[in-house]
Order: C-alpha cells, then sequence, then structure tokens
C-alpha cells in the first residue's frame, strides 16, 4: 500500500520516511524550538518527516510522572506547529472520545501499544479518515496484527501504518524481531521502526522507565536493512532531562549525523 502524506508517499519504492519529535509536549516554547530545529535538519537533508508529539501521555510508571499539558493546549500547540513549518503531524490518543478533537489538527492518529487491541479506541480512531498508525502491542506476535488491521479497515479506515516497538523478553526487557517487518508488511501496509521505544527497559529503573539509548543507531539500521518503511525516533535537545523517556530519547545535537548515515543505507537497501 501507498499512502500520500502532504508532498511526499510512504510505502514499498518509496523513499525511507521518519516519525521524529518529542516524547511529550513540555511546553509550547520547546515543541517549537524543536520542530524547527528537527525541521531545518530534514530539509537540508532532503528527507520527509512526520512531526511527532504526545498530549498526554496515559502509561507512565508511577502517578507521580508528568503527563503532558492535556488535549486542548496540545492541540492548540500542534496546530501552531503544523502552521508555521508546513510539517504533518502525528500524536497519540488513549480513549475514543479524543479521536475526533485530535482529527481536527493532525495527520496521523497514533494507537499506542499498549492499547493496540482495544477495538472501541481502533474503531473511533478509525472513523475519523486519518491516517492511522498503530503500534504493535509488546505482548503480540507480528502475525497477530492482521487482526488489528481488519478492525481498522472494516471501521472504515483506508490509510493504515504499523509500527514495530519490540516485544517483552522476561521482566523489564524488550527484543527487537525483524522479521516483523517484513510479515507485517505482508498485510499490504507500510511498516515503521520505532527505535527508541524498542531500547526501553520497562519500568526498569523503579518509578521510571530505563532504557539503552546508545544502540539506537544500530537497531535503526537492522531496521533499515530488513525493509522498513519508515523510522520512528524520539528527539529531544537534553534527553537525560527530559519529562518523559529520558533513557531512550535520541539527542537533538546527533540528530543530522545519524539521518545522513540511516539515508545512506536506505539509498543502498532502497
Amino acid at each position: 500500500m501507498e499512502i500520500k502524506i502532504n508532498n511526499f508517499t510512504v510505502g514499498k519504492n518509496h523513499q525511507l520516511f521518519f516519525i521524529l519529535g518529542p516524547c511529550v509536549i513540555e511546553s509550547e516554547k520547546h515543541t517549537l524550538f524543536m520542530a524547527e530545529e528537527i525541521t531545518r535538519i530534514a530539509i537540508d537533508l532532503q528527507i520527509p518527516f512526520i512531526f511527532k508529539a504526545s498530549f498526554d501521555k496515559a502509561n507512565r510508571s508511577s502517578i507521580h510522572s508528568f503527563r503532558g499539558v492535556g488535549i486542548k493546549k496540545g492541540m492548540k500547540i500542534l496546530q501552531k506547529v503544523r502552521e508555521k513549518f508546513k510539517v504533518p503531524i502525528l500524536t497519540d490518543i488513549h480513549e475514543p472520545d479524543q479521536a475526533k478533537v485530535v482529527a481536527e489538527v493532525v495527520d496521523v492518529i497514533q494507537i499506542p501499544a499498549f492499547l493496540s487491541r482495544q477495538t472501541n479506541l481502533i474503531k473511533a480512531a478509525s472513523e475519523t479518515g486519518k491516517i492511522i498508525n498503530v503500534k504493535k502491542g509488546q505482548f503480540l506476535a507480528p502475525w497477530d496484527m492482521k487482526n488489528v488491521v481488519e478492525k481498522c479497515r472494516e471501521s472504515g479506515a483506508e490509510n493504515i501504518m504499523l509500527t514495530e516497538r519490540g516485544a517483552t523478553f522476561g521482566y523489564n526487557n524488550l527484543v527487537s524481531d525483524m522479521r516483523s517487518i517484513p510479515i507485517m508488511q505482508k498485510f499490504n501496509v507500510p511498516v515503521i521502526f520505532d527505535a527508541t521505544h524498542s531500547l526501553q527497559l520497562p519500568s526498569g529503573n523503579g518509578k521510571e522507565t530505563g532504557g539503552m539509548r546508545e544502540y539506537v543507531p544500530h537497531l535503526a539500521k537492522a531496521a533499515i536493512a530488513a525493509g522498513a518503511d519508515g523510522i520512528f525516533m524520539e528527539v529531544h535537545h537534553d534527553p537525560n532531562n527530559a519529562l518523559s523517556d529520558a533513557a531512550t530519547q535520541w539527542p537533538l545535537d546527533k540528530l543530522y549525523d545519524l539521518l545522513s548515515e540511516l539515508k545512506l543505507i536506505a539509498s543502498v537497501v532502497r
């Protein structure tokens, strides 16, 4: 399947694309700063990308963890990003009644991995007519995602993407099975690899999730070699002090070099 997003197309035989941005909307100032910097890098490297940021992180390890700015303020901020930088926008939803509100602003509605089997949520997102990106649950086999794709299609979604983000491997650990990419592509959908969440150590630090950021380049390269249509990476200018997913977000000052390398690999593989 091919999907048109703004001025580029994703899918087989098309250029590798990226989903990039901070894990959560920390503030309007920070989100606009990150969008400006990432857009500048993307234009310079001539790579297509979708800007990503969450207005709410509903599945935090601790009830005391920062969740975001909320849907009302979050949509206003993402609308400003869209208007100022002319980039497509992705954000995730956690409840069915959020779908219509989010659809007024974003190009892609994302279903979080933990909620990838929630029929009412998938149905509500699919009924908006927006592009749907479903993250494969850590608890699901790649072939199980065929049922998820069918839920989306039978609920009205025409443009569907799936994202591999690792599978539960014992306690507090994930492992990436690159077979997932070609397996899920058999469902006639573009498949993305999440190079940052795949390296989480869920609740590995007690009240917060740990991670192994240093291996982001390795997994991203492997996914491209396996045929991924897109790469998802959360990016932050100061990852260690990020308000969410501090252990895995990729540093902004290292983004240009990594994207350059990934683009080169993709030019050979694709």
